[in-house]
């Protein structure tokens, strides 16, 4: 099965987008201190948003390239993108709050969802990846790769550029190149 080409976007284009979301993050916080509300820090955390509207969509597009033969295939499989999109929109609701005082004011994201919202995300989008490892439809150092992008994103928020690059080598293989002039067949 081929990617589809909403997976083949997200697959470079969120990890683009975080890359540019954490290098403005450095930039606001050069002085020491980030700007809440100001430019730097509004317009990277637009970026992160659509960055984590991009995975969500990838993770629901990945469940479909993943082969089920059995029952508990599909509920892992099932279970894994619940996963991951509950943890995107749990990282949504946060950067919404981000973005306006008001909306998180309104809207707080419960503390225990807080620390939960980004491992189930991580959890689920790494045991689909596994899953596609396991059928051959990606190489193992895929997921090695976006494991290793979480990793540094949980050791310090400073390296989120490093952790969009890592992320972007380990999903680039859902957004295979193909030579010029050859048509592409379903």
């Amino acid at each position: 099965m081929t990617p589809s080409p909403l997976v083949r976007a997200a697959a470079i284009g969120a990890p683009v987008l975080l890359f540019l979301y954490g290098s403005l993050r450095l930039l606001d916080g050069a002085d020491g201190h980030h700007d809440k509300g100001g430019p730097l820090w509004n317009a990277g955390h637009a970026l992160f948003f659509v960055a984590f509207l991009l995975l969500g969509a990838l993770t629901v597009g990945v469940r479909r390239l993943v082969p089920v033969r059995t029952f508990g295939q599909r509920w892992l499989a099932n279970v894994a993108t619940a996963f991951g999109v509950f943890g995107a929109a749990c990282f949504l609701v946060v950067i919404t709050g981000d973005l306006s005082p008001a909306f998180a004011d309104a809207f707080p994201l419960p503390g225990p969802l807080e620390l939960a919202g980004p491992a189930l995300f991580q959890l689920g989008v790494l045991t689909l990846l596994v899953l596609l490892v396991r059928a051959g439809r990606l190489p193992v150092w895929s997921p090695a790769l976006v494991f290793a992008g979480f990793v540094a994103i949980a050791v310090n928020l400073d390296f989120i550029p490093l952790a969009a690059v890592l992320l972007l080598g380990g999903l680039a293989p859902l957004n295979p190149r193909q030579p010029a002039g050859v048509r592409r067949t379903t």
